[in-house]
């Protein structure tokens, strides 16, 4: 089989391309250039491609370098500034794997003749009935399912994850034993395009957006502080809001940009027995019944049904508001059945 390896310079996707060779794949590696501006975590940077080559010169397979850079800043980094200055909180690793590296890559693999592509993704790919899901990867602590919720049959027919089986330290003694320059090297931990040194997200969208000063306020309305920029908050954020000590703990519950206002109350304020949704998408048959949902990477999935008629979660148990803007994945047990992207609005008839 002919394999295009998404290769990133990291250790993970390093491997996939050792394992694939070993089996007898005709395999070719590709580093996507997608950021080309200040980062922390080396991601997309000149390094990180000649860490890759190195690997693909080691294995003996040939390596290029796709220019995606247009792409990403259309679809990625994009949309991220405008959801903030709408007041989303969005998710731009998931972005990024929607439009770019599943989307983007595939089809350029296609068009090139590839049978497949492959990444180092830790996740799984499992077989139900005569149609594909994304299974979560063996490493709980790495597993990277709930970003890839989105991917489709048509997709999934056509990927290759070869080390969702292993663990990471498992991953790292198949690099060591392959002779790989990279086996220790660190994950990846951050945004690409967002770097610390220049102020973080905050700092990003500052730069961006500008400054949108507002105040934070109670539930009564009371003034009790303010903040530099309400873009830069986000539901159920707890610091950064310049409240001082308190004797209970406070969080963002409302962000009103028109108003320049942020509202905070307790812990409690937060939980909510519905959520609203958008874009919601099935791996393949919507499911009727009670799915565990995922809101964050490695959250602790909880039990809701999804209302397609009403866009909306409805939790067996009460939860957090998730942020608008943030990624929603859909399992039954360890295989993704869907996801979707949490909203602000709830539809009428669900109201009181």
């Amino acid at each position: 089989m002919r394999v295009l390896v998404a290769m990133s310079g990291g250790v993970d996707s390093s491997v996939a391309a050792g394992l694939l060779v070993a089996e007898g794949h005709d395999v070719v590696g590709v580093t996507l250039k997608l950021w080309g501006g200040e980062s922390d975590t080396g991601c997309c940077s000149v390094s990180d491609t000649q860490d890759a080559r190195r690997v693909a010169d080691l294995l003996g397979v040939q390596h290029h370098v796709f220019n995606f850079g247009d792409a990403f800043s259309e679809q990625v980094i994009g949309p991220y500034i405008d959801g903030h200055a709408a007041g989303l909180t969005p998710n731009p690793c998931v972005a990024c794997n929607h439009h770019i590296k599943f989307d983007k890559l595939m089809i350029r693999a296609a068009a090139l003749g590839f049978d497949a592509v492959a990444t180092g993704h830790h996740v799984r790919l499992a077989a139900v009935d005569g149609s594909y899901r994304v299974r979560r990867g063996v490493d709980m602590a790495k597993d990277q399912s709930y970003v890839l919720y989105m991917l489709n049959q048509g997709q999934l027919a056509r990927l290759l994850f070869p080390i969702g089986h292993l663990t990471k330290a498992e991953v790292r003694q198949h690099a060591q034993a392959l002779g790989l320059r990279n086996a220790a090297k660190p994950d990846s931990q951050d945004v690409c395009f967002i770097a610390n040194r220049q102020g973080g997200r905050k700092g990003f969208l500052t730069r961006h957006l500008g400054e949108s000063p507002g105040v934070v306020v109670d539930a009564d309305g009371t003034v009790l502080s303010r903040v530099a920029s309400v873009q830069a908050v986000t539901i159920g954020q707890r610091r950064g809001l310049n409240l001082g000590g308190s004797a209970e703990p406070r969080y963002v519950t409302d962000i009103d940009l028109a108003n320049s206002k942020v509202t905070v109350g307790c812990k409690e304020d937060l939980y909510t027995q519905t959520q609203p949704v958008e874009h919601i998408v099935w791996a393949d048959m919507a499911v009727a019944g009670p799915v565990e949902v995922q809101v964050s990477a490695h959250g602790i999935p909880t039990v809701a049904t999804v209302d397609t008629a009403h866009s909306t979660l409805c939790w067996q148990e009460p939860q957090r508001r998730v942020a608008p803007g943030q990624a929603v994945a859909f399992y039954q047990g360890d295989l993704v059945v869907g996801g979707a992207v949490a909203s602000g609005a709830v539809d009428a008839s669900l109201k009181g």
